[in-house]
Formats: structure tokens, sequence, C-alpha cells
């Protein structure tokens, strides 16, 4: 079956369909469900991430529906009934939702999405909503991580060929743009999103011609402005760099161009880019880049720049794409409140012998607290939708939720609610901003972070604490739980 050929209504785990025909049959059919969509952990041990995927899951939510084939198809399954799959052909997404913008700086165990809707209608969204938020979220928090490394100098995202699949090629590209890479070699991604697409030259237009002088003079002749040469095809030093030094002094420079660049994608990159710049600087190429690939990381990245290569920018595939040290994001969907037949909000929650699994419970609001002689983010705190606003003119206590002794008051201080509304009864009331927007909202948010909370190895934990009137609720519902298992 092409792509065409079907919608997304069926992305979902059948266990959400069985889940939702068990509900339309009973009288939970109608109930209001709230669930919270947050991480437990940051990959690669780091001290933050970035939020990504939001528009993605916009514009499902709105296409939202099941065709004739789809209900077809589930009715040969033999275990949903008629009235359901009817319910299922008129089926609109008709709940509210709230989440972090797109470029966001985030942290584990806060909401970052929270739904509140009818229970068969948030349960049917789980999959997708996780699918987009965890995988871009880990592309974006991962180029986040090599663009600091790189320190000011460019990254091409060149992932494209080791992406897992044809969407996770063409939304991670945006991902990354998103973190901060410059370019993709994407071009679909450009045409889409509007990351800018560049590309140069393979290998293989090397090997085509006779040597390495003609297919560099070709490439300068077609692309004149700022060409790149790829040097290393069979010998960076014993002829791809001599030759495309000859062919910048016989091609581009009698035209008045001096902008150009260099490609290694293999060797020792930090002894080759040192001995490259020098012999370019020598033969007046001062002008000439040095782009390098080759399986690069921020590791990597950090290494090199440490031992004073001279880079200009680099081109990362497959570690960026895949996000190699640490492919899984994981971000979970849980059930943190439900309402009763008046509407009250009535707190739920997850206990698990693992603590770091236990759920926080209820409808709730993220609030971030900014120092104002500083800018920079202090702590975030989680409390219950219908508490007050922060009083930004009065002291704040925070308090660890584990180790609660450890307070801190913090003062002089800007309060930001995190969770902004994105639809409300189903109807779309956020805009979608431009992607050039997210990119450099995500560069503000980084820039309110401490270096502390940015480490590569061993950061800062940064303060996700718990409002005293959630803290209470969590751990009363905790020791309720934790008697009744015990009572049995």
């Amino acid at each position: 079956m092409k792509r065409d050929d079907y919608n997304l209504s069926l992305l979902c785990d059948f266990y959400e369909l069985t889940m939702s025909r068990g509900y339309f049959n009973t009288p939970m059919r109608d109930k209001i469900a709230y669930f919270d969509v947050f991480y437990r952990q940051v990959p690669d041990g780091g001290g933050y991430a970035i939020a990504a995927g939001l528009e993605q899951i916009v514009h499902y939510i709105e296409d939202l529906h099941f065709t004739e084939e789809d209900v077809d198809f589930l009715r040969q399954k033999g275990i949903f009934d008629e009235d359901f799959l009817a319910y299922l052909l008129s089926f609109r997404f008709t709940g509210d939702i709230w989440a972090v913008p797109e470029g966001s700086v985030i942290f584990p165990h806060e909401p970052i999405f929270t739904v509140r809707a009818p229970i068969i209608e948030a349960q049917l969204i789980e999959t997708y909503v996780l699918l987009a938020l965890n995988h871009q979220s880990l592309i974006a928090t991962k180029a986040s991580r090599m663009v600091r490394a790189a320190e000011g100098r460019p990254i091409s995202e060149f992932g494209s060929r080791r992406a897992h699949g044809e969407d996770a090629a063409v939304s991670g590209a945006r991902a990354a743009y998103i973190g901060g890479c410059a370019s993709t070699a994407c071009t679909l991604s450009d045409r889409l999103f509007g990351v800018p697409a560049s590309g140069t030259m393979a290998h293989s237009w090397v090997q085509m011609f006779d040597n390495e002088y003609e297919a560099f003079t070709a490439y300068a002749k077609l692309y004149p402005n700022n060409p790149c040469f790829l040097v290393d095809t069979y010998s960076v030093f014993g002829s791809g760099l001599p030759n495309a030094i000859r062919a910048v002094k016989d091609v581009l420079w009698p035209m008045g161009l001096k902008k150009c660049a260099i490609r290694i994608d293999s060797g020792d990159l930090a002894y080759i880019t040192k001995k490259a710049r020098k012999i370019l600087d020598e033969e007046g190429l001062v002008d000439c880049r040095i782009v390098v690939s080759n399986s690069i990381d921020e590791y990597l990245i950090r290494d090199l720049l440490n031992q004073e290569a001279q880079i200009d920018a680099f081109g990362i595939g497959e570690r960026l794409i895949t996000a190699k040290s640490d492919s899984v994001f994981g971000c979970v969907y849980k059930l943190a409140a439900v309402e009763d037949d008046h509407g009250t909000v009535i707190p739920k929650i997850k206990v698990s012998e693992n603590a770091a699994k236990i759920t926080n419970p209820g409808f709730k609001r993220v609030w971030r607290f900014y120092a104002n002689d500083t800018g920079k983010a202090e702590a975030d705190l989680i409390t219950m939708r219908d508490e007050p606003d922060i009083d930004q003119d009065a002291p704040c206590e925070i308090f660890d939720p584990e180790f609660t002794w450890k307070r801190k008051v913090l003062t002089d201080f800007t309060a930001r609610e995190l969770l902004v509304p994105i639809f409300e009864g189903g109807r779309l009331v956020y805009t979608l901003p431009p992607l050039d927007e997210i990119r450099d909202h995500c560069a503000r948010e980084m820039n309110t972070m401490w270096k502390e909370v940015l480490r590569f190895e061993n950061p800062h934990d940064y303060y996700v604490d718990l409002s005293e009137k959630l803290w209470t609720v969590k751990n009363a519902m905790i020791s309720r739980y934790i008697k009744g298992n015990h009572d049995e």
C-alpha cells in the first residue's frame, strides 16, 4: 500500500482500540480524563532536553478521523461491535490540550503536554503524541549538544541515508534545525519545512573523472560561488588538496572569486586539518574553509577543538539523526486525573516499587523561575491547576520533593507558566510559529540555562519541585494505596 493510500488514524497501539471499545460499552465512555506527557531521564546523562514535535501533533489531531476502509479493516477483526464502529466513523477530537512551545528547554518529571478529553479521545491519540514528541525531542536535544560543542561553527545534518525510515529522516532534519543545526542534506525537509538544504559532491563525482583536477575544475565551473571540494577520495595531501588548490587558482581566481571550501571525510581530522590549513594559507587560500564529516558526535567535536583542529564547519550523519549514543527519549503518557459527574477533578496516581515511576497526580501547571539580576532559570515548580498564580512580588519557598528539608527561598524573580493552550474544545487556539522562530526560541531558552546544567558529564541537577499542596496530595495517595495493598 502506498503512503498516500492511508491516513494516520490506525497509527495507534491496538490496545488503545480494545480499551476504547471497552469504555464505549460502559458508563465511562463520556468520562473526562486528564493525561500528562513527561519524561523521566535525560538522554546521554545530560542535564536538559529540548521539546519538539508539537506542530506534527497539531496537524495529526486536526485531521484525525476514521475512514470507511479503516472501519472495514477493524470489522474484520471480529471483536468490535457495530455501534462502536459507527462511533469511529463520526470520531473527532473535542478535548483540550496544553503544551510547552517547541524549542523549550524541558526537564524530567514535569508535564510537557497535557490532554483533557473524553477518555476514548484521550486514549486514541496516545501513540502518535508519544512518537512525535519522543523522536523530535530526542534529535533536537542531540543536535543542541553538538551545536554547543562546536562553539559557533555551523553543523549540517547529513543523516537521511542513516535514518530509521523516511519520516525519521524528514522530521529528524526539522528537529535538528530546531536544536541549532544550520542546514540539512535532506531536500524534502527544505521543501516541507524550510530547513536550508545544502550539499556538494560525492566521492563518486571524483571517481567518474580521469583525475581529481578535472573533477574539481568541472565542479568549480558549474558552481563557482563558494564550491566545496571533497579532497580525500584518494589522498588528501598526495593529490586531493593540491588539485583543489590548482582548481581554485585556475577557475575561481580569474573570475574574482575566493570563497570556497574543502571537505575531509576520513582520517585523523585534527592532524589533517591543521596541516591543510597551513598549506592553504601558504598558497593564498585564506578564504577557503575546512569542513569535516565522518561519524562525529559532541564528544569528538570537543576533543578535536581541544586539539586545536582547524575546522570551520561540521557535517554530521548517523550519530545525530539516530541519536546513536542514547537512542530512546522516553516520554510516557500517564493518567493524572478524571472528572466526576459534577465536574470535580479527582487526582489519579500510578504507584510503583520504582520510585522514579511514581507519577504526579492531578491537573497541573508548570512554572519556571528566572532570577531578575541574571536572567537565568533557577528552578521549575509544578502546582495544582486550582492554586493561585505565583506572586512575583513576594518570596517563594521551594523544596526538594524527596529530601524535603532541602529548601530555598526565591526572591527578585520572574515566574513564567510553561504550558500554553493548544486546543480548546477540539478547536486549535494556538498559532503555530514559523520554524525559524522556533529555532530562535530554542536559542533564547538555552541562554537562560546555567553552564553547570549544560555540562556533558555530571551536569547540575536542575530543580523541578512540587508545590506544598501537590506534594501533600501525592504523598497522601501513596500512603493510602500502599496501606490498601498491605491490608489485602
